[in-house]
C-alpha cells in the first residue's frame, strides 16, 4: 500500500472564557465568608488594591415589587458601582458542639498526607468540596470537572480526574465518595476483613440483588442466591445492617461544650406597611479603590529607561488585576440583587407568610426571563447563598421548584406538604399504596402523574406502604 502525505484545513468552534470572565464566575459563586477571605488575600497580594474602611450611611433601598424601577437587562452591572440597596451583613447564629470536626476538613487533611502532586491534590480538594453532608457525590464527575475548569481557567483531564476520585473514595470513613446507597455499601464491604463467608454473601447480595434487598423480599433473595441455610442469610443481612448508609455522619461530634456557628445571609427582604417589598444586598466588605500611586501612569519621557518600562508594566498589571476584582464584586452584588428581586416578585405570598405551601412553581429559566441573566450565572448567584426574610432565613436554592404538570400552578413544595399530611393521618396498620395516595390527592384537586407522586414520596424520605406498616 502506497503511503502519501496530505494536508487539510478544518474549522472548529470553541468557547473560551477570558480571565476576567473566569474571575467574575468564581466571585459570583462565593459565599459571604469565602468572599471575605478572598478580599483579604487580594489586599495582601495586590498593592494596587486599597480598602476604605470609613463607615458610610446606608443608601436608600430599592423596591423589589412590580412598581420598582426596572434595570435594563443589557446594561453592564459594573457601571452601577455597588448596588443602591447595600446594607450591613448580620450573622444568624445557631449552636453546634465546639469540638465538632468537619467532614470537608477531615477529608482534606487526609488528602494532604498522600504523596501526590499539586494538581492531583487540587482535584481531590475540588471533588471533596462537592460532597453532600452524608459524604455522597450527587453530581456527575464530568460536571464537577467542568466547574473546576471554569474556576481554574484551564482544561481538566478526565483521566486524572477519575484517578483523583478513586483516591478520595479510599479515604476514611469508608463509604465517602459514593454515588448512591448501593455504591456506599459496597465501598464499606470492600474494606472489611477477613474475607469470610458472610462477607462474600453480603457483597453478592448488595452487588447483584440490591433491588430485592431494598424491598425486603428475603425469600426471593435466598432463592436467587441458592442459599438454604437461614443462619448464613441472617448473618449476611446482619453484616449489611451494620454498615453506615450515611458515612459523613461517622465524623463524630465529640465533646459537650457548645460554640456558635454562623449563617451570613447575602441578601435581606423586608416588607413595609404598604405591603411593598424591598431587597437589600448585605455586605461587610469595605469600599475598594485603586491606590493613588497606581492610579496614574509614569510620564512618557521616563519610559525610555528599561527599568521605567518594567515599572510601568508592573503598575498596569496590578491595576488591571485590582480593577478586575472590583468589577467582579460589583457584578456579584448586582447579580444577587437582580436574582432576589425576581424571586420575590414571583413568590410574594411566601415572603409574607413563610408557608412553603405558598411557593409557586419557578425554575431558573423564569428568573432568566425576568433578569436577562444566563442560567449558569443564576445558578452560581444562588449557590450557597441565603436570604433573610421577616419569617426566617432561607437558602435561595429553595425557591426553585418545578410544577408537577405543565398546566398546573401548584408547586412541588405544596404537593409534598399535602402528601406528607395524608401519610401522617393514614391507618398505620393499613398504610396506603401510592395509587391510593394519588387518588386522595386527585380528590383534593391536585393534578399530578402517578410516577411524580412516587418521586415526591421518595424525596420526603417516606418508604413504600409495606415498609410503613406497623403491628
Amino acid at each position: 500500500m502506497k503511503e502519501s502525505l496530505s494536508m487539510e484545513q478544518t474549522q472548529r468552534l470553541a468557547q473560551r472564557l477570558s480571565p476576567r470572565q473566569v474571575l467574575h464566575a468564581r466571585v459570583l459563586e462565593m459565599t459571604q465568608p469565602e468572599l471575605e477571605e478572598e478580599l483579604r488575600r487580594q489586599l495582601d497580594d495586590n498593592p494596587a488594591l486599597e480598602a476604605d474602611y470609613a463607615p458610610e450611611a446606608k443608601p436608600e433601598e430599592e423596591a423589589a415589587t412590580q412598581e420598582a424601577p426596572e434595570i435594563a437587562a443589557d446594561e453592564d452591572p459594573a457601571d452601577y458601582g455597588y448596588p443602591s440597596s447595600q446594607g450591613p451583613a448580620e450573622e444568624y447564629t445557631f449552636q453546634i458542639p465546639a469540638d465538632a470536626p468537619d467532614l470537608y476538613d477531615s477529608l482534606n487533611a487526609q488528602a494532604g498526607e498522600l504523596n501526590v502532586d499539586d494538581e492531583m491534590h487540587e482535584m481531590m480538594t475540588f471533588i471533596i468540596g462537592n460532597f453532600d453532608d452524608n459524604g455522597y457525590l450527587t453530581r456527575t464527575l464530568s460536571a464537577v470537572a467542568d466547574d473546576m475548569a471554569v474556576a481554574a481557567g484551564r482544561e481538566i483531564a478526565m483521566g486524572k480526574m477519575r484517578e483523583a476520585f478513586e483516591l478520595v473514595r479510599g479515604l476514611d470513613p469508608a463509604g465517602v465518595g459514593a454515588v448512591d446507597l448501593r455504591d456506599c455499601l459496597l465501598l464499606q464491604l470492600d474494606r472489611r476483613r477477613p474475607n469470610s463467608l458472610e462477607l462474600r454473601m453480603a457483597r453478592e447480595i448488595v452487588d447483584h440483588y440490591f433491588d430485592l434487598l431494598s424491598k425486603k423480599h428475603y425469600e426471593r433473595l435466598a432463592s436467587s442466591i441458592g442459599l438454604s441455610d437461614q443462619d448464613d442469610m441472617r448473618d449476611a443481612l446482619k453484616l449489611i445492617r451494620s454498615l453506615n448508609p450515611k458515612p459523613g455522619s461517622a465524623i463524630e461530634l465529640s465533646g459537650t461544650s457548645m460554640r456558635l456557628g454562623h449563617i451570613t445571609p447575602d441578601v435581606a427582604v423586608e416588607e413595609d406597611d404598604n405591603g411593598r417589598f424591598t431587597v437589600s444586598v448585605l455586605s461587610r466588605l469595605p469600599q475598594l479603590q485603586i491606590e493613588n500611586t497606581f492610579a496614574v501612569d509614569l510620564p512618557l519621557e521616563t519610559l525610555q529607561n528599561k527599568r521605567a518600562r518594567e515599572a510601568q508594566a508592573f503598575i498596569r498589571s496590578k491595576r488591571d488585576e485590582a480593577e478586575a476584582f472590583i468589577s467582579a464584586l460589583k457584578n456579584r452584588s448586582m447579580s444577587l440583587l437582580l436574582v432576589t428581586r425576581a424571586i420575590v416578585s414571583r413568590q410574594p405570598e411566601f415572603f409574607r407568610t413563610g408557608d412553603q405551601a405558598k411557593l409557586r412553581p419557578m425554575v431558573l429559566k423564569d428568573v432568566s426571563e425576568d433578569t436577562g441573566m444566563d442560567l449558569s450565572s443564576i445558578s452560581r448567584a444562588t449557590a450557597g447563598k441565603y436570604v433573610a426574610a421577616p419569617t426566617g432565613v432561607y437558602p435561595l436554592k429553595m425557591f426553585f421548584n418545578e410544577a408537577p404538570r405543565e398546566d398546573s400552578d401548584t408547586s412541588s413544595h405544596e404537593l409534598m406538604q399535602a402528601l406528607k399530611e395524608i401519610i401522617e393521618h393514614e391507618d398505620p396498620q393499613r398504610p396506603m399504596s401510592d395509587q391510593a395516595l394519588w387518588e386522595v390527592l386527585e380528590s383534593k384537586g391536585y393534578k399530578l402523574a402517578r410516577r411524580t407522586l412516587t418521586k415526591y414520596r421518595e424525596k420526603l424520605g417516606i418508604p413504600v406502604a409495606r415498609l410503613r406498616k406497623k403491628l
